[in-house]
């Protein structure tokens, strides 16, 4: 059995912070000689107008390993939108992606190997947040991040999980009206 990362995939939702910081970031984690380091790519140089995919820096000039590449749910048109998710968000997956790493959740060994692609979410209601708690937000991005890295390199939740709760498991946006119509 090969010991390849071909292509894994998770999500996870990390809420209860003020409204609007809520992270539910998914994650596509492969070897950069597969499919993912081909959309990875792709990615980036295929830009889209309000949909711009940036590397996860620590800071200017400080790219993370291994590279993740981040692009907005969102369709970004709010310049206050763009500094939160640009500086923020992006500065809380590029540590989330770290602690990843120190948790050995992905192999050091291979850092230079792996790609990451994240599709982020962020609340467009955070441009109307008096007093944004960035440490807050930060927070929670950064643990989301770690937690969805988690759940792809453990294939969380399993398929028996699955088939065990599937019966017991209401989206939380699905809404049924009594006469059966959503």
């Amino acid at each position: 059995m090969s010991d390849r990362i071909i292509m894994r995939t998770g999500e996870a939702l990390v809420a209860g912070g003020p409204p609007g910081t809520a992270a539910e970031p998914e994650v596509v984690i492969g070897e950069l000689d597969g499919p993912v380091g081909t959309a990875l790519a792709t990615l980036t140089g295929d830009q889209v107008a309000g949909h711009s995919r940036v590397f996860a820096l620590l800071n200017t000039d400080i790219m993370v390993r291994p590279v993740t590449l981040c692009t907005s749910k969102v369709t970004v048109d709010n310049l206050k939108y763009t500094n939160i998710l640009m500086g923020t968000v992006q500065f809380a997956i590029a540590n989330g992606v770290l602690d990843a790493v120190r948790e050995g959740l992905l192999p050091k060994d291979r850092v230079n190997d792996l790609g990451i692609i994240c599709s982020v979410w962020l609340a467009p209601t955070i441009v109307d947040v008096d007093d944004l708690d960035h440490k807050v937000l930060f927070d929670i991005h950064r643990k989301g991040m770690t937690n969805a890295i988690r759940k792809a390199m453990s294939n969380e939740p399993s398929i028996d999980w699955l088939l065990e709760n599937q019966d017991k498991i209401t989206h939380k946006y699905y809404q049924q009206g009594l006469d059966g119509k959503i």
